[in-house]
C-alpha cells in the first residue's frame, strides 16, 4: 500500500528538520549584519570625531540631551505600556466572555414559532342552500348573536305567525326575522310578504322587521315591503352580512 505523500519516508523527515535550521541561519545572518553595520558606523564616527574634535564636541552637546530625554521617556513609559497591554488583555477577555454569554443565551432561548393565521371562512349562497329549513333559521340566529343581539330565539315552525327568529339588538330594538330558504328560481312573492307584514308589527310588536332569503324578491313584494317598512335581504345581501362585508338587517 503506497504511503500518503508528505507523511512518511526519510526525505520528508529531512525536510522537516531543515526548516528550523534555515530559520536559525537566517536570524544569525541578520544579527551579524546589524552588528557589523553598527561596528563600522561607530568606527567611522570615532574617526570623524578624532579628526574634528571641536565639531564633535558641539554635536555631542546638542544631541546628547535629546538622546537622554528619549531614554528617560522610554524607561518611564515601559510600566505604562505594560499597564495598557494588561488592560487590553483584560478587555479582550471580558469581551470574549460577553460574546460567549450572548451565544449561550441565544442557543438556550426557545425557538419562536410563528402561529398560523386563522382560516377565514367565506360564506356563499350554496352553503345556506345546503342546509335544511331549521338549520337555516339557526344560522340566521347565530349571525344575530355574532353581531351583538341578545335574547335570540328561534321560533320557526307551525303556528309561528311569520316569525322565525326573534332578538333584541344592541341598542334595544326588537327585531323579527322571517327566513326563506328558496332556490334561485323561487323568489319571495307579494303574498309571502303580506302574510309577514300582517303579523310582524301587530302580533310580534317588532321595531325592525326583515325577510332574509337565499333567492330574491319579486317586484310586487319589494313594493309592499317598502310601503310597510319591511327590510328585504336577498341572497347577495345575506352573503355580504355573513362575511362581514355588508350591513345587518337592522343596521
Amino acid at each position: 500500500m503506497a504511503a500518503f505523500p508528505g507523511n512518511d519516508g526519510p526525505s520528508a523527515r529531512r525536510r522537516v528538520r531543515t526548516y528550523p535550521m534555515r530559520r536559525t541561519v537566517f536570524v544569525l545572518g541578520v544579527l551579524g549584519a546589524l552588528v557589523t553595520g553598527g561596528f563600522l558606523a561607530a568606527r567611522g564616527m570615532f574617526r570623524w570625531a578624532v579628526g574634528h574634535p571641536g565639531t564633535a564636541t558641539l554635536v555631542t552637546v546638542l544631541v546628547l540631551p535629546f538622546v537622554l530625554a528619549l531614554v528617560v521617556v522610554a524607561v518611564r513609559g515601559m510600566p505604562r505600556l505594560r499597564e495598557l497591554r494588561r488592560a487590553a488583555r483584560v478587555g479582550k477577555a471580558e469581551a470574549e466572555a460577553e460574546v460567549a454569554k450572548a451565544v449561550a443565551a441565544e442557543e438556550a432561548a426557545p425557538a419562536v414559532v410563528d402561529e398560523p393565521e386563522p382560516t377565514v371562512v367565506m360564506w356563499s349562497v350554496e352553503d345556506f342552500l345546503a342546509m335544511d329549513a331549521y338549520a337555516f333559521e339557526q344560522a340566521i340566529a347565530r349571525l344575530c348573536e355574532r353581531d351583538g343581539c341578545r335574547d335570540v330565539q328561534v321560533v320557526g315552525g307551525a303556528g309561528d305567525l311569520g316569525a322565525d327568529v326573534l332578538a333584541i339588538t344592541s341598542d334595544g330594538r326588537r327585531i323579527i326575522v322571517q327566513c326563506k330558504r328558496y332556490c334561485a328560481t323561487n323568489k319571495v312573492g307579494s303574498q309571502d310578504m303580506q302574510r309577514f307584514g300582517g303579523t310582524c308589527y301587530t302580533v310580534h310588536e317588532a321595531d325592525v322587521a326583515a325577510v332574509v332569503t337565499t333567492s330574491a324578491f319579486t317586484e310586487p313584494a319589494t313594493e309592499y315591503a317598502d310601503t310597510c317598512g319591511i327590510r328585504c335581504f336577498d341572497g347577495d345581501r345575506l352573503v355580504a352580512w355573513s362575511n362581514g362585508t355588508g350591513p345587518t338587517p337592522w343596521g
